[in-house]
This record gives structure tokens, C-alpha cells and sequence, in this order.
């Protein structure tokens, strides 16, 4: 190939990587996941379980700014007796405080009671009214830590397991390793809501990204309200038919240079431009909720795709029936600096019900068994008061609520000191969390790498165990 031939063909290339990002509804293309042409779902890498797995799909709940495990499943009757009271250095001093730095650290007390609830005895926010009936299906890990104190790359942490930006999020990696079950969906999709306190902070959409994967492994977001995703309708005077013959033209002409440059990036492009078409169909249909009936939607305290963390638990079951891999839900507004009691109860309020009523929907339809759903802030709260009604964050200790998916129901799981402020039994790190993840849907975690760099990069990067007292 000449210079001028190869000037050419990098031209083509990259004119057709900037139109699959910014022409209508095919600006999906790219975040898709191809299949077959006999429409069998595609394998990931892994052809074969590393081991049996247990579940089949993930919902990723992320309480975005930080949720207060003081306030939600960690009860610390010496903290509320020391309450005014100054926190002794031996628990402080040195360890990393964001906005508290320099200044006096006072103990703080749980802003709410505690109740037990179950067979278990799970003891939780004595403001849940719905959680308490699937107390028995729920395990809480009460030790879990993280490695970055303020919101982006605590988040990135969460997700990609580094805190350092470009690293793959866990669902693009789910993803590669096993494929995607959806015929007209994304295998990774997010979904996004906001609470009533207004404490709103922005989700940077690399939070969702494959970074060095294939692209097609990206995540994708769907809007909970309005155009599920912007520009995914044809524009006015543009019907089905017409649309098809560009889609049908653009594969011809790629299928014409595949033939002669035999590039894997191109035959991936043919099958996501037929796959954005097929979407213009599936995703107004998955987001229009006429066909549920009356009483689950009643259960889910919600009356349609109006954007809230309850429609948005609706979807994420009909996304699970459908297909999708990996669905992450971030709820906004956690981040209580201040008025942490009001804060809280508002928190509640909106995730309570829905969140139970997930539970039992997957129950009723038969898909709890293999449905791993998580929940979890970036990081959790300081033990200590900040501006006398609120808290800091804190990477040291905090709380991950798990269900369903191979999970062990009834069970607490670790335990912070006697503050609330260092996880110190049965430590929980995030490697760990992504680890026991992977295992349920088959996957051995140091077996699931891709060489970038000349290195080769896994979720786990060189750390993890898989946490087997957790698992039914």
C-alpha cells in the first residue's frame, strides 16, 4: 500500500468513527453490541465458566455522593453516647479527612434509631417501611472500604477499580468476558435519577466507558424521561423504509473495503448500524410501561418513566427480562455536608419502596435466583460532625448492601469500630466486592484480562479475593 493509499484509508477511517458518533439515532453505533447473523447472542472471550455460575445479570445501584452508613445499616450505640464529645486521636490522627482537615473532630450520633427486622435480625434506619419485609433476602456488609476520599474517583474506583481515570468500568468488563443476551439492547446500560434535596452532582459519563476495550463494550445511557435517548427518532419527512436503504448502503460499502483491508472494527460497524436501527423499535417500547399491570406499578410507588429512582427500578427489571448484562442506576443527592437527619429521611424515602418492590418483582417472576443486585455509595460518611448537622466523607468504613445472585440472604457481614470509622472486622475492600462479583456469573477474576500497553489490565488490577462467606 502506497503512502497516498494509506493517507486514504486512515481518511475513511476516521470520517466513519466521527459519523457512527453524531448522525441521529445511529450515534449508538458505536455503544452497541453486535450479534450474530443468525440473531444468536454473541460470546464473550470466556467461551466456557471459569465456575458454575450463579447469576446471570447485575443491577448496580450507586447512592451517588456518598450515603451514610450511620444513618442506614451501621447502628453505633457508643458513638451516639459519646455524642459532643471530642473523637480520640488514636482513631484520627493521620488518617486521610476531606473537608474536616485541621480542624476539631466531635463525635457525632446516628441521627435516626435502629430496628431489627426478620428471622436475621437485620438491623436497619427505623424509617424503612418496605426494606424490612425482604430483611431475609438481604446481605449487609458493614466493612467495606475504599481507596479515594472525594466523589470522581471514589466513583471511578467503584467502577473500574483504579482511581485513576481510563480504566474500563466493571460492566464493560462483564461484557467482553460473557457477552451480551439482549437481541435489540445494549448489555450495558445506565440510568440515572435525581433526589429531592438538590445536593445534584454531575456522573461523568466515563464513569460508564470501556476505556481500551472494544468499544462495543461501552455502557450505555438511557434517559428515564423525555427521548430515552436524544435523537433516536427519525427526523420528520424520514420513515422506517428509507432508513433501512441508508443502513443497507453504508454495510455495502463497508462490507467493499472489509473485503479488501480485512479489519475487525469494520465488520463490528456493519452489525451496529442495523443494531441502532433495531433500537428505534426496542428502546421506546422498553420505556413505555402500558403493558405493566396496575398493581406493580402501584408496588414500585411509580406511574411511568418520569425519571425517579422508582421508574428507574422498573426499568432496570424490565432491562433484566429483556436481556441486559450489566444495568447501573445512580440515585443523586447523598452528599450530606449538612442537615444529614432531614437529608436521610428524604433519602429513604425515595428508595425504600422501590427497592423492596425490585426484590419481590424478581422474586414473583422467577429471576431473583440469578439477578445480583448491589447497593452502594462511592464511599460513606465521617463519624464525626461537620458544621454541626452534617458529615464528611470517609473511605474507611462503610456499608454495601447485596441480594439475590448467588447471595446469601440473613446475613451481616464484617463490622466498622466501635465509631463507625475503620472497618476492621472481616475486611471488605472494592477488589474484593469486584472479585465475589465476577465469580457469581462464572468468572475467575485474575482470568479475565486484556493486554493494553503491553501489560495485561483486569478489573481486579492485582488485588481481589473472592469473599465465600457471603455466597448461598
Amino acid at each position: 500500500m502506497t503512502t497516498l493509499e494509506a493517507l486514504k484509508l486512515h481518511q475513511r477511517r476516521t470520517f466513519l468513527t466521527n459519523s457512527c458518533r453524531g448522525v441521529g439515532a445511529l450515534a449508538l453505533s458505536s455503544l452497541l453490541t453486535p450479534r450474530a447473523a443468525n440473531g444468536e447472542s454473541p460470546r464473550g472471550v470466556i467461551l466456557k465458566p471459569h465456575v458454575a455460575p450463579k447469576a446471570k445479570r447485575v443491577i448496580f445501584m450507586v447512592m451517588a455522593g456518598g450515603a451514610s452508613h450511620l444513618e442506614l445499616f451501621d447502628n453505633k450505640p457508643e458513638l451516639k453516647k459519646r455524642n459532643g464529645e471530642v473523637m480520640p486521636e488514636s482513631i484520627t490522627k493521620g488518617q486521610p479527612i476531606a473537608q474536616l482537615q485541621n480542624n476539631k473532630l466531635i463525635c457525632f450520633a446516628p441521627q435516626w434509631g435502629f430496628k431489627k427486622h426478620g428471622k436475621s435480625g437485620q438491623e436497619m434506619n427505623e424509617l424503612f417501611k418496605f426494606l424490612p419485609e425482604v430483611a431475609d433476602d438481604l446481605c449487609i456488609v458493614r466493612s467495606c472500604k475504599t481507596e479515594a476520599i472525594n466523589h470522581d474517583p471514589a466513583h471511578t474506583f467503584m467502577n473500574t477499580g483504579s482511581s485513576v481515570s481510563g480504566r474500563p468500568s466493571m460492566g464493560s468488563w462483564l461484557t467482553y468476558g460473557i457477552g451480551a443476551e439482549s437481541a435489540d439492547l445494549p448489555g450495558f446500560v445506565v440510568l440515572t435519577s435525581n433526589g429531592r434535596g438538590g445536593q445534584n452532582q454531575p456522573i461523568a459519563s466515563r464513569q460508564w466507558s470501556a476505556a481500551f476495550l472494544p468499544g462495543k463494550h461501552q455502557g450505555v445511557q438511557l434517559r428515564g424521561k423525555g427521548d430515552p435517548v436524544l435523537y433516536l427518532t427519525n427526523p420528520p419527512g424520514v420513515g422506517s423504509d428509507q432508513q433501512k436503504d441508508v443502513i443497507d448502503a453504508v454495510a455495502k460499502l463497508n462490507q467493499m473495503q472489509n473485503a479488501a483491508v480485512d479489519d475487525p472494527e469494520i465488520a463490528t460497524r456493519i452489525g451496529q448500524y442495523e443494531l441502532a436501527f433495531k433500537m428505534q423499535t426496542s428502546v421506546p417500547n422498553l420505556m413505555d410501561m402500558k403493558d405493566e399491570p396496575a398493581k406493580v406499578m402501584e408496588s414500585y410507588g411509580t406511574k411511568g418513566s418520569d425519571g425517579s429512582f422508582a421508574a428507574n427500578c422498573l426499568l432496570a427489571r424490565r432491562m433484566a427480562q429483556k436481556g441486559v448484562r450489566f444495568i447501573q442506576l445512580y440515585h443523586r443527592d447523598w452528599d450530606h455536608h449538612g442537615g444529614i437527619k432531614d437529608g436521610i429521611k428524604l433519602k429513604i424515602e425515595e428508595i425504600d419502596q422501590p427497592l423492596a418492590a425490585l426484590v419481590k418483582d424478581l422474586k414473583r417472576l422467577g429471576m431473583f435466583e440469578d439477578t445480583l443486585i448491589v447497593l452502594t455509595g462511592e464511599f460513606g460518611r465521617t463519624p464525626m460532625s461537620q458544621g454541626g448537622s452534617g458529615r464528611d466523607h470517609h473511605m474507611k468504613g462503610f456499608s454495601v448492601l447485596l441480594a439475590g445472585g448467588g447471595i446469601k440472604g440473613g446475613v451481616s457481614y464484617g463490622a466498622t469500630d466501635e465509631f463507625g470509622y475503620n472497618a476492621e472486622e472481616k475486611v471488605f475492600p472494592i477488589h474484593d466486592l469486584h472479585a465475589t462479583m465476577l465469580h457469581l456469573l462464572g468468572i475467575d477474576h485474575e482470568r479475565l484480562t486484556y493486554k493494553f500497553q503491553g501489560r495485561d489490565y483486569r478489573l481486579t488490577d492485582v488485588h481481589g479475593h473472592v469473599v465465600k462467606d457471603i455466597l448461598a
